[in-house]
């Protein structure tokens, strides 16, 4: 909402819900915000603090929203229409009481723990809604995300901004492609080879959009200066991700989690490894940071030489959040598109298998492939990735918990 004044437009930091709080608390009719008379005392309910019961009767310490605390009331379960809140309260108070190890039954009255307890859930869950709203409204792929955590009461990430590409940081220019191709049809009647053969590269997916190149070979896609359209078949990474995907708490303690809500076909794309480029060298002054916190998004842009590095740690998208798994169900790939220097490329996850929806995605931090069995004569010399980028920066020997039968025990 913005407030308009000769000319001038400035933004509202409250969102529409809290404006017609206020008015509701101030008890002010607003006819821009849908407040009147008629329902200036509309009461909803926010969350649920309390339970008891009293003969046969049940009732509910209700939270309303943009009241304080001090205005909660306790309601008998038939004045309340909030069936969904009803429900995924009494689910906390189950699983809670699971959790404690004491019979499932719903007590008459709750301690004063356990209400607390389901107070900062029901806290945490708005908060949790609110992030994946933010998250929907800044992405711009067509696959939706969703957020969950039945696990603990951690809330959303405190420093963490959803970008959808690249961030270029300080002395880094990002160079657009000159020239394009002029095919008629890229897969099936190529000129020149299309984008790929321009660069001496094999086209890299088949009718299905499914890659067909072997890990370590880089992808060529069509840019923004080629004559072909948006459908052409030769645009698969550009298009971002189009799997609704969900970010989970683990309840193994690896933290955050990423899973698919749809089934994923092999070799089919997933998502980009997205973050702020930097130079190697603030790399290396960022990693002892983040090795003090226990953790690193520092990916390696070494296709051809270390000169560049991901960072995801502050600004990312939903890849920030795959865990490592010493058997994963993803591969990388170098991409190319609207910028060719090889220094520079676009990091893509592509699936190695099919991933069944509900399924976990992952992704090895330490790959490693046969320099052998590679076409590639791009090979990274220092780290023998065979063409493939790097993986987060290695620093420090860190445990490895994916539960793999092929676990390494260790990530780095």
């Amino acid at each position: 909402m913005a407030e308009n004044l000769k000319g001038c437009s400035v933004c509202c930091k409250s969102s529409w819900n809290q404006l017609q709080d206020l008015c509701r608390l101030a008890k002010v009719s607003c006819p821009g915000l849908g407040i009147s008379k008629r329902n200036l005392y509309d009461f909803e309910v926010e969350y649920l603090c309390d339970y008891k019961k009293i003969r046969e009767q049940e009732y509910y310490l209700v939270k309303w929203r943009g009241y304080p605390d001090s205005e909660s009331t306790w309601e008998p379960r038939q004045n309340l229409k909030c069936v969904r809140i009803l429900k995924q309260f009494h689910k906390d108070l189950e699983r809670e009481l699971l959790r404690r190890h004491r019979r499932s039954k719903t007590p008459r009255h709750l301690d004063p723990s356990l209400a607390n307890y389901l107070v900062q859930k029901a806290k945490q869950r708005r908060a949790l809604q609110r992030w994946e709203q933010e998250l929907n409204a800044k992405r711009s792929h067509l696959g939706r995300i969703t957020v969950e955590n039945e696990v603990d009461l951690d809330g959303p990430p405190k420093a963490f901004v959803y970008i959808n590409e690249y961030r270029v940081g300080e002395g880094i220019t990002l160079n657009q492609v000159a020239v394009g191709c002029e095919c008629q049809d890229c897969l099936w009647a190529p000129t020149g080879g299309c984008c790929p053969g321009a660069s001496m590269h094999k086209f890299a997916y088949n009718d299905q959009g499914q890659v067909r190149l072997r890990a370590g070979l880089p992808i060529y896609e069509c840019n923004s200066r080629c004559h072909c359209g948006y459908d052409c078949p030769n645009r698969v990474v550009q298009k971002g991700i189009r799997y609704d995907l969900c970010i989970f708490r683990t309840d193994d303690g690896r933290g955050w989690g990423v899973r698919t809500l749809e089934k994923i076909r092999k070799n089919s794309f997933v998502m980009e490894y997205v973050g702020e480029i930097i130079t190697s060298e603030e790399a290396e002054r960022r990693g002892q940071i983040y090795d003090r916190q226990g953790a690193t998004y520092l990916f390696d842009l070494d296709y051809v030489e270390d000169v560049y590095t991901v960072d995801a740690a502050y600004y990312g998208n939903i890849s920030h959040f795959v865990n490592h798994s010493c058997d994963p169900n993803l591969q990388v790939y170098n991409v190319f598109i609207d910028n060719l220097d090889e220094r520079l490329p676009r990091i893509a996850f592509f699936a190695t298998r099919t991933i069944r929806a509900g399924e976990e995605l992952t992704f090895d931090y330490n790959m490693q492939v046969d320099p052998v069995d590679m076409e590639s004569t791009r090979m990274d010399s220092n780290f023998g990735l065979a063409g493939l980028p790097g993986s987060p920066k290695k620093r420090v020997r860190i445990e490895c918990k994916c539960g793999t039968e092929s676990c390494r025990k260790y990530l780095f």
